[in-house]
């Protein structure tokens, strides 16, 4: 190992050598970096406040649960592709599974972005971790959007049809064509998932780095 902590032991210039050895690490100052601004005991901590356990926090818990149901169904239908989530009774309902997961996800998220937008939670070196939960929001609506022009029903065509002039009117119908069905499913089942998926996962953990805000005192509003 490179770390000069755990080889103390030896001549003076070898002990030099070893921390000039770390220094030139970039995983040793990797990994220094994470345990500094992500302690194990805030990563995965054993306790938490009292107020933890507001509804706002709840509702924040049941949208990453709705996620997790939107993408286990979307995984499925991939699989098995429009014909089978049109036609099949299995299709049916796993689509309808889907559907349902995304109209939760929506709702509960929300909830959680209007809780923490009145208790002010970009309080106290908080902003980050709001305004990637304001993103999350952003790009899961273009996510949803391009899933309605995916399924391949008189619904969807509808929306296309409707949307191909105002999204040509912005500029980006150059490349972002409502009408072009397999841009329109590659983008919802791979691109935007992902981008969604990620942001998830990267506020989680500035949740864990920089802790939950505390509710606001009596009487600041005034």
């Amino acid at each position: 190992m490179l770390d000069a902590e755990t080889n103390s032991a030896g001549p003076p210039e070898e002990q030099t050598s070893f921390a000039q050895e770390a220094k030139r690490s970039w995983t040793l100052r990797l990994r220094k970096y994470i345990l500094r601004e992500l302690p194990p005991e805030h990563l995965l901590p054993d306790n938490e406040p009292a107020y933890v356990g507001s509804w706002v926090y709840v509702f924040g818990v049941i949208t990453i649960a709705a996620l997790a149901w939107v993408i286990i169904s979307g995984v499925i239908l991939s699989f098995f592709g429009p014909q089978w989530w049109q036609v099949s009774p299995q299709g049916h309902f796993v689509n309808s599974t889907h559907f349902w997961s995304v109209q939760m996800f929506f709702i509960f998220m929300v909830l959680h972005l209007w809780g923490q937008f009145f208790a002010a939670g970009w309080r106290d070196g908080r902003a980050a971790t709001w305004m990637i939960g304001v993103v999350v929001f952003l790009v899961s609506l273009v996510t949803a959007f391009t899933g309605y022009l995916s399924q391949q029903n008189f619904a969807s065509q509808w929306i296309a049809i409707n949307a191909k002039d105002g999204v040509n009117s912005t500029g980006a119908g150059a490349f972002f064509n409502v009408l072009n069905f397999g841009q329109m499913y590659g983008l919802h089942i791979l691109l935007f998932p992902v981008m969604v998926t990620g942001l998830v996962v990267l506020h989680i953990v500035w949740v864990r780095r920089r802790g939950v805000v505390k509710p606001l005192e009596p009487g600041i509003a005034s």
